[in-house]
């Protein structure tokens, strides 16, 4: 399989992925939790992953697994956007016949790697992921993983980043969206855990796409990489 990465799309700008996600209407909207994410997954999907509708069953293709799943709107606009599914699925969104639930349903909706739940899954999972695909000779996907900074309340995610760190797991990337909604800080910012670990790392403004761009395809031989997008505080 021959993949290319996709080219910046200028035609589609920020205010169409606004107007995407206005389709989407009801209860449990969870907005903020979604729009921290937007430039975050824009940014992901136009310019850095290798995937597409017609490679999302590929073995070849990058995985991409959203661990913060409890505000999905951002991620289907961009979903619907790109092709995985057709924009006239959002309307229906959280409604009890649609596909587009709460949380993203990997069953149910094209692209989507993982059913999102509990916090502090996800990164647990892409570690997983990436040792899968070792197992099974692909060595050349990367797998990302979003997550929210609160989910680093969560242990299961220290101890998968601790394994990360120590086993050089360099096709791993992780996404932590920081809006100051963490019970807990860490001295010297969330990106000295990933340090600490091992980790390369960068810290970035969340809303800047040339910055996130630069940030996502920075070198890391030998080391996973986490990138921590500071976004506005929650609330």
């Amino acid at each position: 399989m021959c993949m290319t990465q996709p080219t910046a799309d200028a035609e589609f700008r920020h205010q169409d992925l606004d107007r995407l996600m206005g389709l989407m209407t009801g209860d449990e909207k969870h907005g903020p939790a979604a729009t921290s994410t937007l430039d975050v997954l824009w940014v992901l999907y136009d310019r850095v992953l290798r995937v597409a509708p017609r490679t999302a069953g590929d073995p070849g293709r990058d995985r991409f697994l959203l661990s913060k799943g409890h505000g999905p709107m951002a991620y289907y606009a961009v979903l619907a956007a790109k092709g995985f599914f057709p924009v006239d699925w959002l309307p229906g969104f959280g409604g009890y016949e649609s596909p587009l639930g709460h949380h993203p349903d990997r069953t149910l909706v094209p692209g989507v790697e993982i059913g999102s739940g509990s916090l502090g899954h996800g990164l647990p999972l892409a570690v997983g992921s990436a040792l899968g695909l070792t197992a099974q000779g692909l060595t050349d996907p990367a797998v990302w993983v979003l997550i929210g900074d609160a989910e680093l309340d969560e242990g299961s995610n220290h101890e998968a980043l601790a394994y990360a760190g120590a086993a050089g797991l360099d096709r791993l990337h992780t996404v932590v969206i920081d809006n100051d909604s963490a019970s807990h800080g860490w001295p010297g910012g969330i990106a000295s855990r990933f340090e600490a670990a091992g980790w390369s790392t960068v810290t970035v403004d969340g809303r800047d796409h040339e910055a996130l761009y630069a940030a996502f395809t920075a070198h890391h031989p030998g080391r996973p990489h986490a990138v921590v997008a500071r976004v506005e505080t929650k609330g």
